[in-house]
């Protein structure tokens, strides 16, 4: 194993500066110039401690270990996409899918319209269309009520 007298000066500022970076990318400092820049990267190319990625350096296991670090494991990605696709929300000929295609009417459709077409309760209609249709199908359903008149249901 590699221990840290092996290193220079130079190399450790390098390796310890890329071992706090996310993505282990390799900073030269600023003061090193010319010659010694070339000279620091390729000892470090050589010995296996960075590799050449797209248009700079990246800091490898063997370099992380040099340092007694290990390479930091990234936090997992979170897909945030709807679980399902909104233009075949359900399973077509069910009374859910009845719902969505007269929520899916630009006039939208009333609690006694989709009773009818379901022959549900209103109480079940009103859970249906919390539940189902925007909790599980993530659909944003918008109610209005016009002045003295029903409320009318939709998909926005």
């Amino acid at each position: 194993m590699i221990t840290l007298q092996t290193l220079t000066p130079t190399q450790s500022t390098i390796i310890r500066s890329a071992a706090r970076h996310p993505e282990g990318k390799i900073a030269l400092p600023a003061t090193l110039q010319g010659g010694a820049r070339a000279n620091a990267l390729k000892g470090l190319l050589t010995r296996g401690w960075i590799v050449e990625a797209g248009d700079g350096h990246l800091l490898t296991d063997a370099g992380y270990a040099t340092i007694g670090q290990q390479r930091p494991i990234p936090p997992p990605v979170i897909d945030e996409t709807p679980a399902r696709d909104s233009a075949q929300p359900c399973r077509p000929g069910t009374k859910l899918a009845k719902v969505v295609a007269a929520l899916q009417n630009p006039d939208g459709a009333t609690i006694f319209q989709l009773m009818c077409c379901t022959g549900w309760q209103p109480h079940t209609i009103r859970g249906a269309l919390s539940g189902m249709v925007r909790k599980k199908l993530g659909l944003n359903v918008v109610s209005t009520k016009a002045a003295g008149g029903e409320r009318v249901y939709r998909i926005a």
